[in-house]
């Protein structure tokens, strides 16, 4: 049992010269939903293989990752087989699999590049463009309320969060933001908050994006029980089919106005229903101008923060039975 840095370590074992490298570890046991490791934390694991496997080259950054969950995973050893598909001048495409017991359990095509500024680069926005993101967080992290985590999570003494009342504000049956017939477009569900590694010398890496990218509270959880038909989110199990993440800036040396271990997260739902409770989630990683309880709210602060990363993902709603059914069956047998 580790805290997430020392939880994501993979260790390339082979010949150098591979076109196929293999990278091996074990799957932590306390980054689980129930039964059933997080799903970002273990594409965290085969993120984790590729920088390594890039980590020599021009293309260093991970810039876009397209993932897609065969099989569920186990607190169990795995590999993660890695080999380029394509490499040109801007950017290299490389292909990794997750295996487990013989399985693919996750597929990835990832895409790396670099992220530092270009020489004669043009165009983006930022502020003080009018047209520019903003930092959707309503809250100073120093003065932010931390909140309690509800999910059947076993990694809840790693982080901590602080919800924005602002935004869960928008969800209530009485905001503006709902719809009716007359109505263009709208509905949906939002939700918000600082999310802070509790270790003292965690940092936020692009391979703990994927954790952080996976570990919000979706629509359904967030709708009020009156809309959920009978779904109770605490023996829900919201298990993700497909998950993507484009690295947008990279991630800040900690200073004055970057925190080095605390991120803001914003995530918006639209979509829920059949098959399987199957529904969408998107979701905004964004640089801290602190730690929780540090730091001063000042004028202007948000201005020095941006977005690190977005993510859009599918994934579904099943029982909890489930989860601990898919850890039962997936348990490495004995050999005695």
């Amino acid at each position: 049992m580790a805290p997430l840095g020392e939880a994501i370590n993979v260790t390339y074992d082979g010949p150098p010269n591979a076109d196929t490298k293999v990278y091996r570890g074990n799957v932590d046991p306390e980054w689980t939903v129930g039964h059933v490791p997080n799903g970002g934390y273990v594409l965290a694991l085969a993120i984790q293989a590729c920088v390594q496997y890039q980590e020599s080259t021009l293309h260093r950054d991970p810039i876009h990752v397209t993932a897609h969950f065969l099989q569920t995973t186990s607190v169990a050893p795995f590999e993660v087989r890695v080999r380029t598909l394509k490499r040109g001048r801007g950017f290299t495409n490389v292909l990794a699999d997750l295996v487990q017991q013989d399985r693919t359990r996750i597929t990835t095509h990832m895409i790396f590049g670099s992220l530092a500024p270009q020489p004669g680069s043009v165009g983006g926005l930022a502020p003080p463009s009018r047209y520019a993101r903003r930092l959707p967080l309503y809250v100073h992290p120093s003065t932010a309320s931390e909140t309690n985590m509800v999910r059947p999570w076993r990694f809840k003494e790693h982080i901590k969060w602080a919800g924005d009342p602002h935004l869960r504000a928008q969800n209530l049956p009485d905001s503006p933001s709902r719809t009716d017939s007359a109505t263009v477009g709208g509905g949906g569900l939002v939700w918000g908050t600082w999310l802070q590694l509790t270790g003292p010398d965690e940092r936020i890496t692009p391979a703990s994006i994927a954790f952080l990218a996976d570990t919000f509270i979706n629509l359904p959880s967030l709708l009020p029980r009156s809309e959920r038909g009978g779904l109770v989110a605490s023996e829900t199990w919201f298990p993700t089919m497909t998950l993507v993440i484009e690295f947008k800036a990279r991630i800040p040396a900690p200073s004055e106005r970057h925190a080095a271990r605390t991120v803001g997260l914003y995530a918006t739902g639209t979509f829920w229903g059949e098959p399987q409770g199957r529904h969408d989630s998107y979701l905004e990683v964004w640089t801290a101008p602190s730690e929780l309880g540090a730091g001063v709210d000042q004028a202007g602060w948000r201005d020095d923060q941006f977005c690190i990363a977005t993510a859009t993902q599918m994934a579904l709603s099943l029982p909890m039975e489930v989860n601990a059914g898919r850890a039962k069956y997936d348990a490495p047998k004995s050999k005695l």
